[in-house]
C-alpha cells in the first residue's frame, strides 16, 4: 500500500506573469540607478575639473605623492584615535547610563541628585566640545592636584564628559517611552526597582533608541580627532605636522579619508538596525 504524496500546486499563469514583471521592474530599477549615478558623477567630475583653479587645488589637496609619503605616519596616529574611541565609548556608556537612571528617579529623597544630573546634562550639552577640551586638558592639570598625565588621557575625559550628557538624554527618552504598565507589572511580580530597571525597562529602552545611540557614537568617532588641540599625536596632529613639512594640505585629506573608512561599518550597522525596527513597526511587532 503506497502513501499518496502531496503534489505542490504549480503557480498559475497570473502568478508567473507577476513574477516576471517583478523581476523586470527590479532590473529596470537597478539599471536606472546605475545610469543616473554615472551621469551625476560625470557631471560633477567634469564640472570640477574644468574650473580655472582645479590644477592648483589638486596639487594642494589631492597630490598622490604626498599622500603616499605621509600615509604611514597618519595611519600610526589613527591608532591613537581608535584607542581613545574605545575607552571613551566605554566611559560614555557607563556614565551616560548612570545619569539617565538618576534623572529617572522619582523619590523626593533623590531630588538633589536629580537636579545635579539635570544641571550636568544641560551644561555639557550646551558647551562646545573644543571648549571642554581646553578646560579639561589645560585647566585641570594647572590645578596641580593630579599627577602629570598624557594629553590623550585628558582628551578622553573631556569626550566622556561631553558625550555622556547626550547619551543620557537619549537613554532617558527611551526609558520614558516604555509604557508605565511594564514597570507596574514588574513590581507586582515582586521585582525591586533596580531589578525592574535592569530586566524590564532598560532592555526595551535600548531597543527603542539604538539608532540614535549609534548615531551619537558615530559623531563621537569624528570628534575624537579634536584631541589633537591638546598636543596628542593622533591622525589629525600627524597630518598637521606633515602639512607643515610639505606645505601641502593632502595629509589632511588622507586623515579625513581614514576617519570615513573606520566610520562606514558603524554607519551601515546603524542603517540596518533602523530598517529592521521600521519593518517591525510596520508589521506591528515589538520594538
Amino acid at each position: 500500500m503506497t502513501v499518496p504524496t502531496a503534489v505542490a500546486a504549480a503557480p498559475s499563469q497570473v502568478e508567473l506573469e507577476r513574477r516576471i514583471y517583478r523581476r523586470q521592474r527590479g532590473r529596470r530599477a537597478v539599471l536606472a540607478s546605475v545610469v543616473s549615478t554615472v551621469v551625476v558623477l560625470a557631471v560633477v567630475y567634469f564640472g570640477v575639473v574644468n574650473t580655472p583653479g582645479w590644477a592648483a587645488v589638486q596639487q594642494s589637496f589631492f597630490d598622490p605623492g604626498t599622500a603616499v609619503s605621509t600615509f604611514p605616519d597618519i595611519l600610526l596616529g589613527l591608532w591613537l584615535n581608535i584607542r581613545i574611541l574605545f575607552f571613551a565609548a566605554v566611559g560614555v556608556a557607563v556614565f551616560g547610563t548612570l545619569l539617565a537612571v538618576v534623572r529617572g528617579l522619582r523619590n523626593p529623597v533623590f531630588f538633589p541628585l536629580r537636579m545635579l544630573a539635570t544641571g550636568y546634562t544641560d551644561l555639557f550639552r550646551g558647551l562646545p566640545l573644543i571648549i571642554v577640551l581646553y578646560l579639561v586638558g589645560y585647566g585641570i592639570p594647572g590645578l596641580g592636584i593630579f599627577p602629570r598625565l598624557p594629553a590623550e588621557v585628558w582628551g578622553t575625559v573631556a569626550i566622556i564628559l561631553t558625550y555622556s550628557s547626550y547619551i543620557a538624554e537619549v537613554l532617558r527618552a527611551g526609558m520614558e517611552a516604555v509604557h508605565p504598565s511594564q514597570r507596574l507589572a514588574a513590581r507586582s511580580l515582586g521585582l525591586s526597582h533596580a531589578q525592574t530597571l535592569r530586566l524590564v525597562v532598560m532592555p526595551q529602552a535600548i531597543r527603542k533608541v539604538t539608532p540614535a545611540l549609534m548615531n551619537d557614537f558615530v559623531s563621537m568617532q569624528k570628534d575624537v580627532g579634536l584631541v589633537s588641540i591638546l598636543g596628542a599625536v593622533d591622525a589629525v596632529r600627524s597630518a598637521q605636522i606633515a602639512q607643515a613639512e610639505t606645505y601641502n594640505f593632502t595629509p589632511y585629506f588622507v586623515a579625513g579619508l581614514l576617519f570615513v573608512v573606520i566610520s562606514l561599518p558603524l554607519i551601515r550597522v546603524t542603517d540596518a538596525i533602523a530598517r529592521r525596527q521600521q519593518r517591525r513597526e510596520q508589521i506591528g511587532g515589538t520594538v
